[in-house]
């Protein structure tokens, strides 16, 4: 009868008990919505989550380490999603001063002047930089950039921009998402690494403002999704290299659904990639854009157009740091802006001559 002879003397004992002779119904374990939400505080992990469970008591039977993992797995397959990560809390303000603690020497003007120029980030094409004061360039890749995600958003289409990481990828996007004649429509898709498809369609919820649960069920999910991007819509996906296939074909089938009315831009170090190993979405790139590195005959009009500190550093001395460190690189050229702007703030005629560029690239790439 498919059960051992300890369990059929316990089923009599409980006969005899309860005066029923039917065979007892085995209920499965299921994780409720608040136990999910735990998990999720927990990061995801069953056995940080049983711990918390065990510590709290109650009534209820807590379920073996076993059967949690298999609940929680059959879960998350169906569909139900798991939001992790929450932003902690922090108690009290910002530090006034975060230059305090260094110990340095803070020159203070006349006035509401004399801010450190480190009090608070700031954002360059709401990029963050570590460089207050710096422009956006109006090179040719951010020109090629503006106009190639101008012309997905005007006709839905998939686009991928790609170039290897400090290039300006993500300043030359955010640049051309903020020209473009409707910025309501753009939602930016934050993923994380490897995301799972119901992990995917929580974020998308999420970008698009859905406001409410996605439904257990991936069916009822997926047709929540269509519905938001029935309206034209810009979902913009930076570092796409992180995603999986699966995660990538479920963008392929939003994007193809006869309903909606999506431009997808994908960008990402690495992110053409990706894209290749899924040729149903591949095949459907209108345009693949690379953001290459600065030529070194752009670098000397580029870098005085991005920062003010940079028009009176002699040619030659442009041309010798980007052979040994800069390297047309947007990102490690702003890095060392960052360190120049350190060394001479609060000198009333500081010079940037070439032992001041050897001290600041030697803190970038170690002794030249």
């Amino acid at each position: 009868m498919g059960a051992s002879e300890r369990t059929v003397w316990r089923w009599l004992e409980q006969a005899k008990t309860t005066g029923r002779v039917e065979a007892p119904v085995r209920r499965g374990y299921a994780v409720s919505d608040e136990v999910w939400e735990l998990l999720g505080e927990a990061g995801g992990n069953v056995s940080e989550l049983r711990r918390r469970l065990v510590a709290a008591g109650g009534e209820v039977p807590i379920p073996s380490m076993s059967t949690l993992s298999r609940v929680i797995r059959r879960d998350r397959r169906a569909g139900r999603a798991l939001l992790t990560g929450r932003e902690p809390e922090v108690a009290g303000s910002r530090r006034s001063d975060p230059l305090s603690e260094l110990g340095l020497d803070v020159v203070a003007e006349k006035g509401g002047g004399g801010q450190v120029f480190l009090r608070e980030q700031k954002h360059l094409a709401q990029v963050p930089v570590l460089v207050p004061g710096a422009q956006v360039v109006h090179t040719p890749a951010v020109r090629s950039v503006l106009r190639t995600v101008a012309h997905a958003a005007a006709v839905g289409a998939v686009v991928c921009l790609y170039g290897d990481a400090g290039q300006g990828k993500t300043v030359a996007l955010q640049y051309a998402l903020s020209q473009l004649p409707h910025p309501a429509r753009v939602r930016r898709v934050h993923v994380g690494v490897h995301p799972t498809v119901p992990e995917l369609r929580r974020v998308l919820a999420d970008a698009l403002e859905l406001g409410r649960r996605l439904p257990r069920g991936a069916g009822e999910a997926d047709l929540m999704l269509v519905n938001a991007l029935r309206q034209p819509r810009v979902l913009v996906l930076d570092e796409a290299q992180r995603l999986p296939g699966p995660a990538l074909e479920f963008l392929r089938g939003l994007w193809d659904h006869p309903d909606t009315d999506t431009a997808l831009v994908l960008a990402g170090a690495g992110s053409e990639r990706a894209l290749r190993r899924v040729p149903a979405l591949a095949s459907r790139v209108l345009t693949w854009e690379l953001v290459p590195r600065l030529r070194p005959g752009e670098v000397a009009a580029a870098m005085a157009a991005f920062h003010s500190l940079w028009e009176g550093v002699a040619e030659d001395d442009v041309v010798w740091v980007d052979e040994h460190v800069g390297h047309g690189n947007f990102r490690t050229w702003a890095k060392l802006t960052s360190h120049l702007t350190a060394e001479i703030y609060g000198k009333s005629r500081a010079v940037v001559d070439r032992r001041m560029l050897e001290r600041a690239c030697s803190r970038l790439m170690g002794p030249l």
